[in-house]
């Protein structure tokens, strides 16, 4: 990954703002691209600026659609627009604290928009999309996308993988003797062991045949150009194709990768539901499947599969209304 060059005023205070991140734990890999924007906006309009004003942070911090600005434009989601204000706050923060004059900017400054509701595919979605990644064709700056398509997306539906950790797998971390993956610095830093169903892994040898006849175990698993991992964005290029192709409408607002992850998690939840099995040894090992930190982070699907599967609603609220929590303000995940 390139690092990001900074020309504005307070060009050095940023790396060395980026350093200090790192070297406490934090892997810091989107974030330099935010603050090299306000490094350009700052160059632009603040090249003298001994001290970070109000002026300056809001200025940046508001959407508008002048490009030249490194400002973002108006059409970023609330979601983004928050998350880049956290890293100026950040940023402004440790400028203050080495005795650099900054605003800081309160929290909850911008709104923070609607709660994303997740995309619960139906069955019938599900076979229409794969259906389509089945026809997936050759292409020969990327020889493998037509096999690594099919296999990519149905792993991330059949383990509940977030779609980077499924992206970075290296051939060493796909054991397909015993049939599991690991998992390796994911969200939060943890490293873990995720079993695959049967069916999955012997689509996957059949794959690996294919793809790494002569394996190496640091080769990336689902290679993408240059034998590189995938980047997000080739991905979602595909995911979208595949849903048009599938029929599936898809809005700013949604169906995303991600979704395929809560996919898993509601009709994993509706079928132990309906087997009487007991949620509440169930879902604290969901919990360390899926690398969830809290038990709420897992315990939130609940409420999803009672939303999306009304007929075993009352079942479930019956039995398990102490862990089935309301939606308003409480925690889950986005990726």
């Amino acid at each position: 990954m390139a690092e990001s060059v900074f020309i504005g005023p307070f060009r050095s205070e940023m790396q060395d703002f980026i350093f200090l991140k790192r070297s406490v734990g934090y892997k810091y890999n989107s974030e330099p691209g935010i603050l090299s924007r306000f490094d350009r906006y700052l160059a632009v309009n603040y090249p003298q600026a001994d001290a970070l004003s109000k002026e300056a942070v809001t200025g940046w911090g508001s959407p508008n659609t002048d490009q030249n600005t490194a400002r973002s434009p108006m059409h970023e989601t609330a979601a983004n627009h928050c998350s880049r204000a956290s890293v100026i706050r950040q940023f402004s923060k440790y400028l203050s604290s080495i005795g650099i004059r900054a605003w800081i900017l309160p929290k909850n400054y911008y709104p923070t928009g609607q709660r994303y509701v997740p995309h619960i595919y139906t069955l019938d979605e599900l076979r229409r999309f794969f259906a389509e990644t089945d026809k997936c064709n050759y292409c020969s700056s990327v020889p493998y996308r037509h096999l690594i398509m099919p296999e990519f997306f149905r792993l991330l539906l059949s383990c509940g993988l977030r779609c980077s950790e499924a992206r970075l797998l290296t051939v060493g971390d796909v054991d397909l003797e015993q049939g599991v993956l690991t998992i390796r610095d994911a969200k939060n830093h943890n490293n873990r062991l995720v079993p695959m169903p049967e069916s999955m892994v012997s689509r996957l040898r059949k794959y690996a045949a294919q793809v790494h006849p002569f394996p190496e175990s640091v080769d990336y698993f689902f290679p993408g150009y240059g034998n590189k991992p995938m980047t997000l964005g080739n991905i979602y290029k595909n995911f979208r194709r595949f849903l048009w192709k599938a029929g599936i409408s898809h809005s700013g607002d949604g169906p995303r990768v991600h979704d395929f992850r809560h996919a898993y998690c509601v009709y994993r939840l509706k079928e132990w539901a309906m087997q009487d099995r007991d949620l509440m040894v169930l879902i604290p090992m969901m919990r360390t499947y899926l690398g969830h930190q809290t038990f709420n982070e897992t315990a939130y699907y609940l409420r999803w599969t009672a939303d999306v599967f009304p007929d075993i609603r009352m079942k479930l609220e019956k039995c398990y209304e102490d862990i089935i929590p309301e939606m308003e303000g409480f925690s889950y995940e986005t990726d």
